[in-house]
């Protein structure tokens, strides 16, 4: 059996000398911001997803997965917390994902182990964010000019020079009000697309309603682990100690009180969208609901003043959300590059600061217009990272910190949710990447349609 962890004799000292933590992590937030980051990083346009989730589920499975997903990752996220709270009180602070578990775990494997997930998260969630922006304006553009001549990838770069000046802003803490903003578009453009799909339900050309599944047992299958990969990849945020980094010392309690915030939101939007997206198309569904209420071969079935108040709640919405999942990207290049002697605004750390950024948007905005998979990046993205730094990586962090004895039940429920999850994340990689297989024959590279 490994030893465990030795406190740090120094942590403040260390900290203090740590470009990443002061510059980008710093500790200022009171629970409330906490909140507002933790919203902002689950709460997003991918909940316009979730009817696209249900087609491969249906129903039942579907309303099962999702409560099922909501009350294992805010125990999760509980647990995650009170792990952070834990080790702080023992004199180690960590403010970031990577640090936590190799402290915890014993094992230097596992800090590359969450720097490679947590780096295939902040980038596919940058992709992500940066094609459905650029969607959404397509979504505009093509109502206001059907004949227009702009492609996908040319509202890409347009979006990618807006998140380019964005990434500038130089801390997590200085993001809290535009995510309170954030906060407040979820809200508001989750009930114009509801009230647009009620509109939708009740019109003259109303879809027709089908919620049967793929006709081949396999295909069912492997399109239920897809769901189940996006359904995770919407609920989880795999930034959580990054995020309770920001709160000012000490955090015991504040984490919580953001995390019942956040999940209030949730409660609010996850079952508004899923209910009526699904209700209204069925296994129709686009993986971006706008789409399918604004269909390419016939009129827009919801006013078009709502659609477009809608689209322009989420794309203010998704610069936010850019900004947050940059956060641990941006924290490790200032950790490389900065000099920890000089000011922030110096131009020692200034110019790396422009320079590292810039490179890191504009490849985030290639890979976004050189592959338009936004539904099926989000079955990828939530099996291989989400799932196991959201679903498995917080319960076993808790049983080797606290050491619940084997007969206790909260024992029991932490190793069978490892478990389920960890077989649910291997069947989710494979059907996701399945998926992605198979599309790749749909498009052409740089092409001006998202695959579905």
């Amino acid at each position: 059996m490994s030893q465990p962890p030795q406190p740090d004799p120094f942590p403040e000292t260390r900290l203090d000398s740590d470009a990443g933590a002061v510059f980008v992590l710093e500790s200022k937030g009171e629970w409330w911001h906490a909140g507002f980051h933790l919203t902002t990083a689950i709460v997003g346009p991918t909940i316009l997803t979730l009817p696209y989730a249900f087609r491969g589920l249906g129903w039942i499975l579907g309303f099962v997965c999702l409560t099922v997903m909501g009350c294992v990752t805010f125990y999760s996220y509980y647990l995650m917390s009170k792990v952070l709270e834990h080790c702080e009180k023992a004199g180690r602070r960590h403010i970031r994902f990577r640090e936590l578990a190799a402290d915890v775990l014993g094992s230097g494997w596992m800090f590359y182990f969450v720097i490679f997930i947590q780096t295939a998260i902040n980038t596919g969630v940058g992709i992500g964010a940066i094609l459905l922006s650029a969607e959404c304006l397509q979504i505009m553009y093509s109502n206001l000019s059907p004949n227009g001549s702009l492609k996908l990838y040319e509202f890409i770069a347009m979006v990618t020079v807006v998140m380019i000046v964005l990434s500038q802003l130089p801390t997590f803490h200085s993001l809290r009000h535009l995510n309170f903003a954030s906060l407040i578009l979820c809200l508001g453009y989750t009930f114009l697309v509801v009230g647009a799909c009620i509109h939708a339900a009740l019109s003259k050309n109303a879809p027709h309603r089908d919620y049967s599944l793929e006709t081949s047992e396999s295909s069912r299958v492997f399109s239920a682990f897809t769901s189940i990969s996006i359904i995770a990849a919407i609920f989880g945020n795999g930034i959580l100690p990054e995020i309770q980094a920001t709160l000012a010392p000490p955090a015991t309690g504040k984490m919580v009180k953001g995390l019942i915030m956040c999940y209030s939101v949730i409660f609010v939007t996850f079952y508004a969208a899923a209910f009526s997206g699904y209700f209204v198309f069925g296994n129709k569904s686009n993986s971006n609901i706008l789409k399918s209420l604004m269909p390419d071969d016939g009129p827009s079935l919801a006013p078009t003043m709502v659609l477009g108040l809608a689209v322009v709640f989420i794309l203010l919405q998704l610069f936010a959300i850019g900004l947050v999942y940059s956060q641990v990207a941006y924290e490790i290049m200032e950790k490389q590059s900065a000099d920890i002697k000089q000011g922030m605004f110096s131009k020692r750390n200034l110019i790396p600061r422009i320079i590292l950024r810039t490179l890191y948007v504009i490849f985030c905005g290639f890979m976004a217009a050189m592959l338009p998979f936004f539904g099926d990046i989000n079955g990828v993205v939530g099996a291989i990272g989400f799932i196991p730094l959201d679903f498995v990586l917080p319960m076993l962090l808790y049983n080797m910190t606290y050491k619940p004895p084997r007969s206790s039940l909260t024992y029991w429920i932490n190793m069978s949710i490892i478990v389920a999850f960890t077989g649910a994340g291997i069947m989710g990689s494979f059907s996701s990447v399945r998926k992605l297989v198979l599309d790749a024959n749909k498009f052409k590279l740089f092409s001006s349609d998202v695959v579905d």
